[in-house]
């Protein structure tokens, strides 16, 4: 991939985690009692965070101090 295209995957992927954050704290609010819902949720957004970090440092160049 190149960098354009990372960035735009970059994008996509902190759109999903903020999606995801707000889904959860709705779901937590509401007091909907499902927590096993409430658990993948958190799982899914941490692997999204993951792959952030992931892009994020795949784009910023290695500095050698």
């Amino acid at each position: 991939m190149n960098e354009q295209e990372l960035q735009k995957r970059l994008e996509m992927l902190r759109t999903e985690h903020r999606d995801l954050d707000a889904a959860i704290t709705a779901l937590s609010e509401a007091g909907s009692g499902d927590q096993l819902q409430i658990a993948r949720l958190k799982k899914r957004k941490l692997r999204l965070k993951d792959q952030i970090a992931i892009i994020e440092d795949a784009l910023l160049p290695d500095i050698i101090a």
